[in-house]
């Protein structure tokens, strides 16, 4: 199918904010994509138009059994001015494997990357300068069908809108303070944890709302049946360096598979480091903290890239992680990934995918 484009006119057209005034998912550009699927005709219509409201029927289905699924990658301004994405294909292949989850129909592959370069291509110069900065991309998929029943709906909008961001944490490339949460869960095996689906997020939200009030950046999950055994941190998977090992939380179901955890894995494996992808007890977490054999903590997830945990607060207590600062691989591997997203290091594994003018 042939997307249509169709420009913004002049009076249509945004306010761009300055470089330095950046913030996370608070501006969005000129345009966006859209594309409408019915279960008898399939997917049809694909055409960037001028960025708008959405009009939907107050009984679509996404409104009631939140049917819906999206994405999250970014365009990174080259030194050179070119513009480049870093892994799309990843966050495609798992974009239709939440929609496969989540009962949605698929979205060509081909298709879905020739709809994020149009509308990289077509908002250029919404793809900041200012070192740090990028465009995000959110490609999303709901249930527009209107009609009441719990059933996959036979009726679709897929959508991608994008916007200038700086850096996600306000805190910069700073560590950050985690609260462990034993009480609220998020998901369980066999649920909706692999799939990066509006309910997983929804879940988060209360334990978020604690952990905000005491002070602290993010909620680190554990496991929903014996709350014991470390998950993810609500934006980002984690990575625990123990010793000289790096150890992850395995995918068993309850875990988004992160392209940026994929990516870190990849790169200690180059690099030489034993990276070990099994189950951590918060016993365990707390024990290697307490005797310093955990060197360092870090999350690892598209929005902050690479982010240092300084500290964990767990029943009352808070543990600090070393001396609290930036751990050396932390610190390598935020440069390293961020380096080949801005052409600045080499790119051995063919991660970035240029956006041709």
């Amino acid at each position: 199918m042939k997307i249509v484009i169709q420009p913004a006119r002049p009076e249509q057209r945004r306010d761009r904010p300055a470089g330095d005034k950046l913030v996370f998912g608070k501006n969005f550009s000129d345009h966006m994509f859209l594309m409408d699927y019915r279960e008898n005709g399939g997917w049809r219509d694909p055409r960037v138009v001028p960025y708008d409201n959405l009009t939907m029927d107050p009984a679509a289905m996404v409104l009631h059994y939140g049917q819906g699924i999206f994405e999250g990658l970014k365009a990174y301004r080259w030194a050179d001015g070119r513009i480049h994405l870093f892994r799309p294909e990843k966050n495609v292949e798992r974009f239709n494997r939440s929609a496969r989850r989540m009962c949605l129909p698929e979205v060509d592959p081909n298709l879905h990357l020739e709809a994020i370069e149009a509308l990289v291509r077509i908002d250029a110069e919404w793809v900041p300068r200012s070192a740090g900065s990028s465009l995000y991309i959110r490609p999303t998929m709901i249930a527009t069908e209107a009609a009441l029943g719990v059933r996959p709906a036979h009726e679709c909008l897929f959508y991608i809108i994008t916007g200038p961001v700086g850096a996600y944490y306000p805190e910069g490339f700073n560590p950050v303070r985690i609260y462990v949460s034993d009480e609220y869960v998020r998901t369980v095996r066999g649920g909706l944890g692999e799939a990066k689906t509006m309910a997983n997020y929804a879940a988060s939200l209360y334990a978020q709302e604690i952990a905000k009030k005491k002070g602290f950046t993010q909620v680190l999950w554990l496991d929903a049946v014996e709350r014991r055994y470390v998950e993810e941190v609500g934006t980002m998977n984690i990575f625990f360096r123990i010793d000289d090992e790096l150890v992850t939380p395995p995918l068993t179901g309850s875990i988004l598979p992160g392209i940026t955890r994929d990516s870190v894995i990849q790169l200690a494996g180059h690099w030489g480091i034993k990276v070990t992808e099994r189950l951590i007890s918060i016993d365990e977490v707390m024990e290697t903290i307490e005797t310093g054999a955990m060197k360092e903590i870090f999350g690892a997830g598209t929005a902050a890239v690479i982010s240092p945990v300084g500290s964990l607060f767990f029943k009352e207590k808070t543990y600090k992680v070393q001396d609290g600062g930036v751990g050396e691989w932390s610190r390598r591997l935020f440069d390293e990934i961020t380096g080949i997203q801005y052409g600045e290091k080499e790119d051995p594994f063919g991660w970035v995918r240029e956006v041709k003018p």
